[in-house]
């Protein structure tokens, strides 16, 4: 257990994320308790910040005694020793100071001194477990929007590296590719008009299963069969909405998300493709991408019907190609079937085909990876998204593991090395990344695309630099303010019957960001 002596609460989510990235799996304490193997404490100055580990006894290299009265001058680096003692957090009996340190701030400036106080808190850290991390201090979901900014501002990639590299102490590996991602970014969302364009996503709540990571609004199909017109009928309502506050602007993509579109009836796919091409005008749309997603929710039918309405991406993601591992996760297909919805699809016309992948998956290591690159390579998607397991999604595997006692999740660079080379090998280009909290490995998700099969909405929806409404229960609508550089959101409740029953209070929600 940790504890946690937090002086200013706004930097507390900011040092637990990275307290996790070093230590996966430990529980918090917010007071001083038994049972706590050592305590992060931050004190705020005059014009500096401090951030200091007390764990219990002495150091080898004699740390300071808590019986220390005076709070000494803290401008020394964290491998040197106070020159003068240190003030002991009060409740605190039998623990010693052992990781220090001190640094200037602009405590005006927030974001600044937060900065200073996780990069700190990281070179402690590294000292004290003999780690680095691959991105460094940073804690965020979007760094790419770091590097963007940056050059829309009209910074040199030179300059951006070097800021990375002094605020956050990333790696060069992972600024590399996070400028490389910024630059194509500019490219591809040059057409866009961010003041009047927006984006349309659509949330269907339903798959076969429910996989045992997954943490995603989703629902057991079975469980809705026959009462899926419930559903369909508010979903209309909030889209015919949308179509009458949006009317006369451009609408640049379209993307219908879940859950698994696809493991509705092929007649209840008809009908919402329909009434989307009723209400919008999508002759002008960038891209229309559907989540096939899992295979044993695809048929010949479905994606004839896609192929009708004008669909031009899909995902067929088989997440691992190795049928222990799909077993284990509670995904109801088999490899073979990965192979054969793909081959139908090709045949059916579809150009753009993404194919998901999860590094880090329970149980898995090289050769598992290694066999489902293979896989994937001989099937040439036009797009593959390689993300990193995170343990949030993983709650589940925790109620797992007393029955599997060997599970383990382990994500080492290798892996997200060797998707990568799998990646560039089919001549594929990183288009963009994000970032989840608590991440097997401290890694990330990577979208690669072939040129020009690169998905729109995944860059702006992390990106967010145009509005896209959301449709369905659970999912964001965010509204962008180009010209006053802000952000409005608003969101839906995620349960599906909440959803029908207060679909009026969502469209009350949507008005008032909407106006």
């Amino acid at each position: 257990m940790i504890g946690l002596l937090i002086q200013d609460n706004v930097y507390e989510q900011d040092i637990r994320e990275l307290l996790m990235s070093f230590y996966p799996g430990e529980t918090y304490a917010h007071e001083v308790k038994d049972g706590v193997d050592f305590y992060v404490e931050t004190r705020l100055g005059t014009g500096e910040v401090g951030v200091y580990i007390w764990e219990p006894g002495a150091s080898e290299d004699g740390a300071v005694s808590v019986e220390a009265e005076a709070l000494g001058s803290l401008r020394s680096s964290t491998k040197t020793a106070p020159k003068q003692p240190q003030v002991c957090p009060p409740g605190l009996t039998g623990f010693s100071l052992t990781a220090w340190g001190g640094r200037p701030a602009d405590l005006t400036d927030h974001s600044g001194a937060k900065n200073v106080v996780k990069k700190l808190l990281y070179e402690m850290l590294t000292a004290r477990t003999g780690r680095t991390l691959p991105w460094g201090s940073l804690t965020g979901i979007r760094p790419v929007k770091i590097a963007l900014a940056r050059l829309e501002e009209g910074w040199t990639e030179d300059e951006i590296r070097r800021f990375m590299k002094d605020t956050y102490l990333a790696s060069r590996r992972k600024i590399d590719l996070c400028v490389e991602i910024a630059a194509r970014e500019k490219r591809l969302l040059r057409p866009l008009d961010y003041q009047r364009g927006y984006s349309l996503y659509i949330g269907i709540p339903f798959c076969p299963t429910t996989c045992m990571y997954c943490s995603f609004t989703s629902y057991p199909i079975s469980k809705w069969m026959g009462r899926t017109g419930l559903y369909l009928e508010a979903l209309f309502k909030e889209l015919e909405y949308t179509a009458r506050k949006m009317e006369g602007r451009p609408l640049d993509t379209v993307y219908l998300g879940g859950g698994t579109p696809t493991a509705l009836p092929t007649e209840d796919i008809d009908l919402i493709l329909c009434k989307l091409e009723g209400l919008f005008n999508m002759q002008n749309a960038m891209e229309f991408t559907v989540e096939a997603g899992r295979p044993d929710s695809i048929s010949e039918e479905k994606l004839k019907t896609l192929r009708a309405h004008g669909v031009s991406r899909i995902s067929i993601n088989p997440q691992t190609m190795n049928q222990k591992t799909l077993d284990f996760i509670g995904r109801k297909h088999t490899v073979e079937m990965v192979r054969e919805k793909f081959h139908m699809a090709r045949e059916l016309g579809f150009d753009n085909i993404n194919m998901d992948l999860i590094m880090g998956l329970p149980g898995e290591g090289l050769e598992d990876v290694e066999h489902t690159l293979e896989e994937v390579k001989a099937l040439r998607p036009d797009s593959l998204t390689v993300h990193s397991l995170a343990i949030k999604r993983a709650a589940r595997l925790k109620l797992f593991k007393e029955e599997h006692g060997e599970l383990q999740i382990q994500n080492p660079p290798e892996m997200i090395d060797l998707s990568e080379a799998c990646a560039r090998e089919l001549g594929m280009e990183p288009y963009y990344l994000y970032r989840q909290k608590n991440m097997a490995g401290n890694f990330e998700n990577v979208g690669y695309s072939l040129p020009g099969k690169a998905c729109i909405y995944n860059i702006l929806i992390m990106e967010e630099q145009q509005t896209i409404i959301g449709c369905g229960p659970g999912v964001t609508t965010k509204v962008v303010y180009p010209a006053e550089n802000r952000r409005e959101r608003c969101e839906n409740v995620k349960e599906v019957e909440q959803y029908i029953s207060r679909i009026g209070e969502m469209l009350e929600r949507k008005e008032k960001i909407l106006y």
